[in-house]
Formats: structure tokens, sequence, C-alpha cells
């Protein structure tokens, strides 16, 4: 019981810490700053298209991994589920050599379309997505691989067309799995911080997402980081309590 308190305070006490420093009476107008908003807007703006981008890239490809037998299955699950523990600015690093101007494929966007993630919202969008990916990967591929097939056999017995067996029974019976998938993913995207300002920078308003905004302010306006701080930690707690029914059954 001892180290289990102990374990449980090391957990706890920096999140005490960082309450305790809150000026309660002026978060509202800590919040409301220029820069806080402008993060704020932002990191709504990136983390939900991260998120949108995220499940419409990664729902076929739980969907392969789950469902395809091909040679190097295992080895392209891992390759998809690396950003998971691939430390941030080293995911930036590569997505600059991939998607920078001079990248194996920037270089083709801004030669034929004139198109530069480097530094931009659209390159603070793809960091974010990188990231996260994987976080819904990896829910929508265990539900997929763990559902009773029964289900879609008696649906395919009985003449229905595969597509509709799809879209009618096998994506409601996990929907709850790609909901859970999605929040965790958007709350990865919306806490990315080293695979962003290495790839997409800190900009104010075009790529300062409010981790970044964090990280800057603390110096000079800590209030305000604390400010956005605690959004974080809210939001952080708000994914939790909505996975709560599927990881804990609701105890």
């Amino acid at each position: 019981m001892a180290v289990a308190a102990v374990g449980f305070a090391f957990v706890v006490l920096p999140l005490v810490g960082l309450l305790r420093q809150v000026a309660w009476s002026q978060l509202g107008a800590d919040l409301t700053t220029p820069q806080a908003r402008d993060a704020l807007r932002l990191s709504l703006v990136c983390s939900v298209s991260a998120t949108v981008l995220a499940v419409v890239l990664g729902l076929p490809l739980a969907w392969v991994l789950a469902r395809v037998e091909f040679p190097g299955r295992r080895v392209a699950r891992a390759l998809v589920l690396l950003p998971m523990v691939l430390p941030p600015v080293v995911a930036g690093v590569g997505l600059f050599y991939a998607f920078g101007r001079d990248g194996l494929v920037g270089e083709y966007l801004y030669r034929w379309f004139g198109v530069q993630l480097t530094f931009s919202t659209a390159g603070a969008i793809l960091a974010e997505t990188f990231v996260a990916l994987p976080f819904f990967v990896i829910t929508a591929e265990a539900a997929l691989r763990n559902l009773d097939r029964r289900y879609e056999d008696a649906a395919l017995t009985l003449g229905t067309p595969r597509r509709t067996v799809v879209r009618r029974v096998t994506l409601p019976l996990v929907r709850p799995a790609l909901v859970a998938g999605a929040a965790l993913a958007w709350a990865r995207a919306l806490g990315e911080f080293g695979a962003t300002i290495t790839f997409a920078g800190n900009i104010q308003g075009r790529t300062q997402t409010v981790p970044l905004a964090v990280y800057l302010l603390l110096e000079s306006r800590p209030q305000v980081a604390i400010g956005l701080s605690v959004v974080l930690v809210a939001v952080s707690v708000a994914v939790l309590a909505l996975l709560r029914d599927r990881w804990w059954g609701g105890s």
C-alpha cells in the first residue's frame, strides 16, 4: 500500500502543483489574450482536422491489418504504430525530410503545385495527423479483429452485398471503438508539441498551437501559460471520462 501511495502521489502531485499556481480570478482574462485566443483557435482547427484525417486514413488501414493476410503484415503493423513510441522531435525531422520543400515528396509538391507544408497551418495538421493516426488504428484494428464475424456471415448468407454488410453490420458493431479511437487521436493531436515545432515552427496565428504557446509564454507571461495548461488538463480529463465505460466498465 505504501508503494502504491507513492506511485499515486507521483502522478497527482504535478497536477496539484499546476492547479495551485492558477490565478482563478483572472483565468478568463488570461485565456482571452490575443496569443491565447489564437492558440486555442488554431489548436481546435488543427486537432479536429488531424482527427478527421486519422479516421479517413486509419479506418481502411485498420481494416487491412485486421482482416487481410499478406506477407509482412507484422512489420507493416509495427511501422504504422511506430509514431506512438518515436520521439516527437525525430518524427518532426522525418516529416521535414519527407514533406519539406526539398524533401522526398515535398520537393514535387512545391515544384508542381507550389505547395509548401513547412511553417504552415497545413504542416501543423500534417504533423498532428502523423502522431495521432496510430492511436486510432490500434483501437479500430483491435475492434475489427475481435468482432464476432457470425453476424457478418449471417448477413452474407442472406444475400446482402458485402458493402452493405460493412455499412449496416460491421461499422455499427465497432462504432464504440471507433469513437474511442477518434477521441484518443484527437487528444494526442491536441497535445502534440515536438513534431509540430520541428516541422511547422512556432508562428502565432499560423502554427502556434496551445502546447507551443505554453512553451513560449512560460517565461514572458507565465499566468497565461498556466491557464492554457489548465485547458489541456481539462480536455484530458474529459477524454478519460468519455472512455471510462470502454476501459473500466463504468466503475
